[in-house]
């Protein structure tokens, strides 16, 4: 159990790692009220954001925190101790 115990360890700080640098790599979401009165939401880009990069780094985020989340309550389940 020790080794699977430091395989997942060593898997999660790999995943914390990547969820740093795709945090980093995302852009603000800084428009504000006047971008939402103004329509920027409803742009070409605004329709299509999952197949743009920003989009699939949102995506990537969201199941990396997933899979992290995963993994903290495996590592601190009883049976794994």
């Amino acid at each position: 159990m020790e080794i699977l115990r430091i395989v997942l360890t060593v898997i999660m700080v790999l995943i914390g790692l990547a969820l740093t640098v795709i945090i980093l790599l995302q852009e603000g979401k800084s428009a504000g009220l006047s971008g939402a009165i103004s329509g920027a939401a409803e742009t070409y880009w605004g329709k299509n954001k999952g197949r743009s990069m920003e989009g699939k780094l949102e995506k990537a985020t969201k199941y990396m925190v997933i899979l992290f989340l995963i993994l903290a309550v495996v590592l601190n389940l009883k049976w794994l101790n």
